[in-house]
C-alpha cells in the first residue's frame, strides 16, 4: 500500500498545481466579497455540516449520512440562490478585459466630456440627475423600463431629459456604448442600510444598480448641486466637475 501512495503521489503534476491554484483562489475571492455580509454567517453553517458529514462518514452515522446525503442533493441550488450576489460579482470581476476596453478609449473620452458638461450644467442649476454606464454587465433588463432612446451622448440631450417637470426628468439615463439607450429608467434600490436615511432615492439607486452589476453612475443631487459617483457599491461624494471625466475614464477602463 506503501508503494501505492507513494507513486500517486509522485504523478502529481503542474497541472494539479493550476487545479489547486484556481480552487484557492475562488475561494479566497469568496471570503473577500463575503467579508461583513450575512453571507459570511451561512458560510460558518455550511463548514459545520461539512464537519458534521466527515464524521458521520467516518464513524458509520447511517442515520445522519442519511441526512447529509439528503440535504447535498439540493444543496447545490441553494448555495446558488444564497451566494447568488458574491458569485455574480466574482464573474464580473473575472470577466472584465482591458484589451476590450482599450480599443474604445478615443470614442469614450469624448461620450466623458459630454456627461461632463451635462453635468456641470446640471449641478450649477441644482435639476437632479442619475447617469449609468453600461460595462460588462448588460443592463438591457434596466433599459426595458424606461422609454428607448437610441439618441447620441450629448450634454444637451441629457440637460434637456433632466429639465424639471419633464416627462423622464424623474428616472437614469442608461448610456450603452456611445449611445443614450433609454431614459427615464427605474433602478433597484440598495438594501444597505447604511443609505436609508442619509440619501435620497436618486443615491439609492445608483448604490443598488452597482451592487447588481459593474455599471457605473454619475448622480447630481437635487439639493445641494453636490456630485457622486457610485461603483461597485460604493458611493464617491463631492466630486469636483472639473474632475469627473478624468474619475469617470479611470473607473471605467479599470485604472483605478
Amino acid at each position: 500500500m506503501f508503494d501505492l501512495f507513494q507513486i500517486a503521489f509522485l504523478k502529481f503534476t503542474v497541472i494539479d498545481l493550476l487545479d489547486i491554484a484556481i480552487v484557492s483562489y475562488i475561494i479566497y475571492k469568496l471570503l473577500t466579497l463575503m467579508k461583513g455580509t450575512k453571507s459570511i454567517q451561512i458560510l460558518v453553517g455550511i463548514l459545520f455540516l461539512v464537519l458534521l458529514s466527515f464524521l458521520a462518514f467516518w464513524f458509520e452515522l447511517d442515520a445522519l449520512k442519511w441526512l447529509i446525503t439528503n440535504i447535498a442533493t439540493v444543496g447545490v441550488i441553494v448555495l446558488v440562490i444564497v451566494f447568488q450576489p458574491e458569485i455574480r460579482r466574482i464573474l464580473m470581476q473575472m470577466g472584465r478585459n482591458r484589451i476590450f476596453q482599450s480599443m474604445f478609449k478615443s470614442e469614450a473620452k469624448n461620450i466623458y466630456d459630454e456627461v461632463t458638461r451635462a453635468v456641470e450644467q446640471l449641478s450649477a442649476r441644482k435639476w437632479g440627475a442619475l447617469i449609468c454606464f453600461e460595462r460588462d454587465v448588460g443592463l438591457n433588463y434596466i433599459v426595458e423600463t424606461g422609454k428607448k432612446l437610441g439618441a447620441a451622448v450629448s450634454s444637451e440631450t441629457m440637460v434637456t431629459i433632466f429639465a424639471p417637470h419633464t416627462p423622464l426628468h424623474d428616472g437614469a439615463i442608461i448610456i450603452q456604448g456611445d449611445l443614450i439607450a433609454a431614459a427615464g429608467c427605474t433602478l433597484p434600490l440598495t438594501q444597505n442600510p447604511v443609505f436609508h436615511q442619509s440619501y435620497g432615492t436618486r443615491h439609492k439607486a445608483a448604490v443598488g444598480l452597482t451592487e447588481d452589476s459593474d455599471a457605473v453612475a454619475v448622480v447630481v443631487s437635487e439639493e445641494t448641486g453636490r456630485i457622486s459617483i457610485a461603483y461597485d457599491g460604493i458611493l464617491n461624494k463631492g466630486i469636483d466637475s472639473k474632475m469627473l471625466s478624468s474619475n469617470l475614464k479611470k473607473i471605467i477602463e479599470g485604472r483605478k
